[in-house]
This record gives structure tokens, C-alpha cells and sequence, in this order.
């Protein structure tokens, strides 16, 4: 009887546990984050980037759980593939921050002014889903963190789903009062000015990720 007292105790805290070290790692400022910030303020699709990155997250920390954090140790060369990959992309990316911020497209700049729930960006959710896709699979800290690191924790538990449950919450969390709680600002980015401000800062954080990445190959 004390046993399964007990229980629901242990899970509780391995669920917190978790949560907390999965929170601590997505938090951080990084390219996915910028990037989920960035259509919070714009109101554009969302849901489906918050969706994306919690499913990413989701399907990461399974497979860190169940073993594949380990495996991937065992070949390096694979995060050699991706910090290079996720290294020319952020380059990308920041190139076309730096190009909005120098020459703003006027359909862009008046995000606030859009009716609730619709945007005046003329990017489609094709092209949304596939920047975010991208933003998050080819981030070799990912695998790093998410996979190797929180996979290795989780799977050292006695209770390694419900940990992996935690951390999954975490991201869900995460994410969704970033990607929603971002609205709040939109009232100081109404001037086609914050925007400008707000695309070049973008622009030195994708760059100075892309070299961070490339210093450390």
C-alpha cells in the first residue's frame, strides 16, 4: 500500500522534471524561436507554426527516449550534415531579414492593421510550414539537446514516457504563448518603422547563429 501511494507521487515528479528541463532547453534564444515570434507579431498561420514545432518536438524527444540520442553519437558525421545544411540556411534567412529591413514590402508593415485572424503578408502557409520545417530539422542543436541530451535524461528514469510527456507539454506550452502571447507587442510594432527594426534584428541573429555553427564545425 505505501508502494502505490507512492506512484502517483513519483510520476508527478518525473512528469515536472521533465517539463522543467525541457522548458529550460526551448527556451533559449534560437532560430525557431525567432521565427515562431516573428509570425506571432505578424498573425500569420499561426497555428500551423506552433503546430509544427510542438509536433517536431514531440517526435524528437520519442525518438531520444526510445534510443535514438545514443545512436546518433555513435555517427558524428550526421551532425556535421546538418550544422553545415542548418548554416547555409540561416544565411539564407538572414540575407532575406536583412533585404525586408533595408527595402520593407508596404504590404508587409502593417500587420496590426489586419483583421482578426487574417494577413496582409502575401508568404503562404506552404511556404511558412517549409521555413519552419527547416528552422527546426536542420538545427543540429536539436539533436544535440532535444535528442541526445533530453532523450539520455528521460530514458535514465523510471519512468521514461512520463518524463518524455513533461518535456513534450513543455514545448507545447512553449510555443504556444509564444507564438499567441506575441499579439501583446503588436501595438508597439504598428509603425512601418518597428518592423524594419524588428527584421534587421532578426537578420543579426539568424547571421550570428549561421556562424556560431560554422566556428563550431
Amino acid at each position: 500500500m505505501v508502494l502505490e501511494t507512492r506512484r502517483p507521487y513519483g510520476g508527478a515528479m518525473t512528469f515536472l522534471a521533465g517539463l522543467g528541463l525541457g522548458l529550460s532547453l526551448i527556451v533559449a534564444i534560437g532560430a525557431q524561436n525567432v521565427f515562431v515570434l516573428r509570425q506571432g507579431l505578424r498573425r500569420e498561420h499561426v497555428r500551423l507554426v506552433v503546430a509544427i514545432c510542438a509536433v517536431s518536438d514531440a517526435v524528437l524527444i520519442a525518438a531520444g527516449v526510445a534510443g535514438v540520442g545514443a545512436a546518433i553519437e555513435t555517427v558524428p558525421w550526421l551532425i556535421t550534415v546538418a550544422r553545415w545544411a542548418g548554416a547555409a540556411f540561416l544565411l539564407g534567412y538572414a540575407l532575406l531579414a536583412a533585404r525586408r529591413a533595408w527595402r520593407p514590402a508596404r504590404e508587409s508593415l502593417a500587420a496590426d492593421g489586419a483583421p482578426p485572424g487574417r494577413s496582409v503578408s502575401s508568404e503562404s502557409a506552404r511556404t511558412v510550414a517549409l521555413t519552419c520545417l527547416a528552422l527546426t530539422w536542420l538545427n543540429p542543436h536539436v539533436y544535440l539537446d532535444t535528442v541526445v541530451l533530453l532523450g539520455t535524461v528521460g530514458a535514465a528514469q523510471a519512468a521514461p514516457w512520463i518524463f518524455a510527456a513533461g518535456a513534450m507539454t513543455g514545448s507545447v506550452v512553449w510555443f504556444t504563448s509564444l507564438g499567441y502571447g506575441a499579439r501583446l507587442l503588436s501595438g508597439v510594432l504598428a509603425r512601418p518603422g518597428a518592423w524594419r527594426v524588428l527584421d534587421g534584428i532578426i537578420a543579426v541573429v539568424m547571421a550570428a547563429l549561421a556562424v556560431s555553427l560554422i566556428v563550431g564545425a
